[in-house]
């Protein structure tokens, strides 16, 4: 029985084999990056996705212009991370390109444009790096709130976006989307009431008992704004990025910052002065917990400083009962 298993089995794959062969013979081979392009343009992601997409698929393009769908192969993939690599991306940044890449020839296989049995990420193992996630102290906040800036140019207005932000916890997208109609009075203090364009979760925020109330006074600020509430475009991140380094060297900071680092910012501050993790998670419209515990060595500090409250409280009773 085992000699006759082996044979069909040496038939069947010798058949489809032959099968693929007699398909594919003749054909036009199919681009892999027109077809890339076609299913990023009839997707329905946002747009801040869909550029990240394109980014790939144009850098794909600079390294192998209309490349084959059979083309895809394991040792496509390492030369393709090699060239990224020589181009000077960071590891994570490659490992973003090339879960796309995947994203686009799982779509082939779903499409019987790519034969499953030449899957290349079988063997091809996507590559990330841990990162330190930077974050301010409340010292360096103070430092930030305490620059004197022109009043003329855009510095004051990114340095107090970015400070609504880290008392609000707000990405950038979300920040840039905000007017009027997200603010409400619930028994008489302002809530901050919006709906995240990244994850589309539904967030309430009472601005009065978050950071003692320090996002109130720049929504003040701006509120008079007929459109948005700071008037910036969605498509600023990166001036707005550069005009933060400008801050972080003027305020003396010694850290690079991005607009995101704000939000580390809210997360790193909440957790540290002992906010349970799923409000910080309900706060900053994660979808999952586990995206919030990315703040491990901050629940370390807080695991410390609950323990040391506990040792402090036992030695207070122990001086009580001999007293």
């Amino acid at each position: 029985m085992q000699m006759k298993d082996f044979i069909y089995n040496l038939i069947f794959s010798q058949r489809k084999s032959l099968t693929i062969e007699r398909e594919t013979a003749g054909k036009t081979p199919v681009s892999f990056t027109a077809f890339m392009r076609r299913e990023i343009m009839q997707s329905s992601m946002k747009d801040s996705t869909l550029k990240n997409h394109l980014s790939t698929l144009r850098i794909l393009g600079q390294y192998r212009p209309n490349v084959a769908v059979q083309e895809i192969t394991f040792s496509f993939l390492c030369d393709f991370e090699h060239f990224l690599s020589r181009q000077n991306y960071h590891c994570n940044t490659i490992a973003k390109h090339m879960k796309h890449v995947k994203r686009y020839v799982n779509l082939a296989i779903n499409k019987d444009l790519f034969d499953v049995s030449q899957y290349p990420f079988r063997r091809y193992k996507i590559k990330h790096q841990d990162t330190t996630r930077a974050h301010l102290t409340p010292e360096e906040l103070q430092k930030l709130e305490e620059m004197v800036l022109p009043k003329t140019g855009t510095l004051k207005k990114c340095r107090d976006m970015f400070l609504f932000s880290c008392y609000t916890g707000l990405r950038f997208s979300d920040v840039v989307r905000l007017t009027n109609d997200n603010f409400t009075l619930i028994d008489n203090k302002i809530w901050l009431i919006y709906s995240s364009m990244k994850t589309n979760i539904n967030v309430r925020l009472p601005l009065s008992l978050l950071f003692e109330g320090r996002a109130i006074p720049i929504y003040r600020k701006y509120r008079e704004n007929v459109d948005t509430l700071f008037g910036v475009a969605s498509h600023a991140n990166s001036n707005i990025n550069k005009q933060l380094k400008q801050l972080s060297t003027i305020a003396v900071l010694e850290k690079d910052i991005t607009f995101h680092t704000a939000r580390h910012t809210t997360a790193t501050l909440l957790l540290y002065n002992g906010a349970n993790i799923t409000t910080v998670q309900k706060l900053l419209g994660h979808k999952s917990v586990q995206t919030t515990e990315i703040y491990s060595n901050i629940m370390d500090m807080t695991i410390v400083r609950d323990l040391e409250k506990i040792r402090i409280k036992k030695k207070k009773k122990e001086f009580d009962l001999t007293a």
